[in-house]
């Protein structure tokens, strides 16, 4: 009886298990409504949670007016949270920076969903910055200095300026005076305005952003270099999302920019900067040269850098 009993509540837990998978990749819940698409955000600017929500909400509450879909917010705890929310099935919708999208893209976890347009361009770009009053003026003065990296898996604000450091023939774990693994753009950037490093590494939207917020004094910090451009971090949907979904969602970015009640102020991308509209059919081609910087920051590499952070 106690094996009977055993087999009967095995298997009611397996039948829950694919319900909530299947509830999972449907997005239909038990009632038969449409669940909460469950969207995750990169800590890309850092601050505190519910500032990095309000930077995406007014685009999402846009596209749930229009689309009828539900849509619940969170930010990640780091880039890799956020690529591991997608795969484990836990997040339907990211917003990732282009290195995280290729990551799980690979991993065969993310589709592109939209990315945002500004002027004609889906393009932005990572810098190194530092204080005016030190007088570094081009990228080999970075040499001997110390600096302030966000995440390691932060296109912007690691893994293009150590491609960028790397083409300019410095070593970042041998000629670098120290490093500073900080988490996040805005990190960074407070880093270098406390006068806790030499340099700081993040993206230039990222920068604005804090000279808008009061944060940074423009004329105490300067751009020393400037990356190639690079594709905007795009907003993706797990793989696995039901076709219909998918093509809803789609459906609903592509005609947000005229559809009726949507104001220019709900159009928001990265950083809460206003776009224009959303691309949907950005090509993923467009992020080839980013998987080239990322084959230059190789794992050997990380690890040497994340043992130089660890000793400062």
């Amino acid at each position: 009886m106690k094996r009977l009993y055993l087999m009967i509540s095995l298997l009611a837990l397996s039948a829950c298990s694919q319900q909530s998978a299947d509830q999972s990749a449907t997005g239909i819940s038990n009632d038969g409504s449409t669940r909460a698409l469950q969207v995750i955000l990169i800590p890309a600017d850092g601050g505190t949670e519910d500032g990095t929500k309000a930077d995406f909400k007014p685009v999402f509450d846009a596209l749930s007016q229009t689309s009828k879909l539900k849509f619940e917010l969170r930010v990640g705890q780091s880039y890799n949270a956020v690529v591991e929310a997608l795969c484990s099935g836990s997040a339907d919708i990211a917003f990732v920076g282009p290195a995280a999208y290729i990551q799980a893209h690979q991993r065969g976890c993310a589709d592109l969903l939209a990315v945002g347009v500004e002027n004609g361009k889906s393009e932005y770009y990572a810098g190194l910055f530092g204080r005016s009053s030190e007088g570094l003026k081009t990228i080999v003065d970075v040499k001997g200095k110390t600096v302030a990296f966000g995440d390691i898996n932060s296109a912007s604000s690691f893994i293009v300026p150590i491609a960028m450091l790397i083409q300019a023939k410095i070593d970042p774990v041998q000629d670098l005076a120290g490093i500073k693994l900080v988490g996040s753009h805005a990190n960074a950037i407070a880093a270098l305005n406390q006068g806790q490093v030499d340099v700081a590494a993040l993206s230039l939207v990222s920068f604005d952003k804090a000279v808008n917020q009061g944060a940074v004094d423009p004329t105490k910090v300067h751009l020393i270099a400037r990356s190639m451009a690079l594709p905007n971090p795009p907003i993706v949907m797990r793989t696995s999302l039901q076709p219909a979904i998918k093509a809803k969602l789609k459906a609903a970015f592509d005609g947000l920019a005229t559809a009726p009640g949507v104001t220019p102020n709900m159009l928001v991308g990265y950083g809460g900067k206003r776009v224009d509209r959303y691309d949907t059919a950005f090509s993923s081609d467009r992020f080839k040269s980013m998987s080239g910087m990322m084959e230059q920051v190789t794992p050997d590499l990380k690890a040497a850098i994340l043992e130089k952070a660890s000793h400062p």
